[in-house]
């Protein structure tokens, strides 16, 4: 059963106002997360909200990728074997890293709120954090897109239609 979620969060970026309840929102959507996967146990999670430049640095650095990304997540436990914090027992599952400048471009050109937007990203995030991966495409990334979903309708931001762009 989860018990205490301690979301660290930080804003290293200017290009985007964080709109008043994002924080809240990041928090909610890290518990709703580890509340869906059945997570046991309290836990730890860092998020830093960083504009595009800032993104790119960190996805040539750790994935050789010379370009922006929307999210970067740096998962630090392996096969469900997480680091501990000492002082509270919580398991420190990692850091998540989200591009403010792709959120708002991402939440326009798909037709919804940049609310739902960083909960989407922060989700994904919380599933990499997890252990999930979908870079091989196929039912792995099916699988996460439709956690994505029941995370997002469990905060109240169902999915508004398809996940192409708005003309």
């Amino acid at each position: 059963m989860t018990e205490k979620v301690k979301v660290i969060i930080s804003n290293d970026q200017k290009a985007v106002k964080i709109p008043a309840g994002i924080r809240l929102l990041v928090r909610k959507t890290c518990h709703a997360t580890l509340v869906l996967e059945e997570f046991d146990g309290s836990a730890e999670i860092s998020v830093t909200f960083v504009d595009d430049e800032k993104i790119r640095e960190l996805n040539k650095q750790y994935r050789d990728i010379d370009r922006s990304t929307d999210v970067l997540s740096f998962p630090l436990g392996e096969n469900g074997v997480y680091d501990v914090n000492q002082q509270t027992g919580a398991k420190i599952l990692g850091d998540i890293v989200i591009s403010m400048e792709h959120a708002v471009a991402q939440a326009e050109e798909y037709g919804h709120s940049l609310q739902r937007e960083v909960a989407y990203l922060t989700a994904h995030s919380m599933l990499h954090l997890l252990g999930y991966d979908h870079e091989d495409g196929g039912l792995q990334r099916i699988r996460m897109r439709e956690k994505e979903e029941a995370v997002l309708t469990r905060l109240g931001l169902p999915r508004n239609g398809s996940y192409y762009p708005v003309d």
